[in-house]
């Protein structure tokens, strides 16, 4: 459960950044900004991986390109289903799915599996002389 209350954060946060960032991307207030995070995750694991498997040619054939064009479209998606959230264009939605999935990515090297913060520490040991 923290899990996906800490990817959905994440999300948000992506969102909010592209709404900051993106002038064609609009999200009028903090509720509306909580259902496209959750809409967004729901339409992510539901509606993605089957426009992924139907459209698995033309991704091979742009080397995955095309993933970001299935990226773009699930924010429209998003977009189209909730009132409160708007994209003004094809290429708004696609600058929106560079900075959600540039977000995501920066999230999920912090958060682990079981939604748990990771983070790495390295601690040498010293030697007499001083070094290592």
């Amino acid at each position: 459960m923290l899990g996906f209350l800490l990817r959905m954060g994440v999300t948000a946060l992506g969102l909010w950044l592209a709404d900051q960032w993106i002038s064609g991307i609009e999200i009028h207030g903090a509720p509306t900004l909580v259902a496209a995070a959750i809409l967004l995750g729901l339409v992510n694991a539901v509606v993605r991986p089957v426009a992924v498997f139907l459209t698995l040619p033309l991704t091979v054939v742009t080397l995955g390109l095309f993933l970001w064009v299935i990226n773009a479209a699930m924010v429209g998606l998003v977009a189209w289903l909730l009132p409160g959230l708007e994209v003004a264009g094809f290429a708004s939605a696609l600058l929106a799915a560079v900075v959600v999935a540039v977000t995501g990515w920066l999230g999920a090297a912090f958060i682990g599996p079981e939604g748990r913060y990771e983070v790495m520490v390295i601690r040498r040991e010293r030697t007499r002389e001083g070094r290592r």
